[in-house]
């Protein structure tokens, strides 16, 4: 009965052991919320999109006005000429 009270926990000995539980239950907890976003996120695409090709883009324009029928049909068969040759 000698060294009945040498095994006790000291003050400082239980916050060492309550901060050691708050913070193990506080990993826990965030490794499990982290894993729940993880699988319920929805799969990004890792390809890039596709530029616009040349049509597209005179397609749009005459959608929206910036130039007229016989202007589309003109840079249409323009492109699909190809390059004009140089002399």
């Amino acid at each position: 009965m000698m060294f009945w009270y040498d095994h006790d926990v000291s003050g400082w000995g239980w916050f060492a052991m309550s901060a050691g539980m708050i913070l193990f239950w506080a990993l826990i907890i965030t490794v499990v919320v982290l894993l729940v976003r993880a699988l319920n996120s929805p799969h990004e695409h890792t390809h890039t999109p596709v530029a616009p090709t040349p049509e597209d883009i005179l397609r749009e324009r005459l959608a929206r006005g910036e130039i007229n029928e016989e202007e589309y049909r003109r840079r249409l068969n323009a492109l699909h000429a190809g390059p004009a040759a140089k002399t």
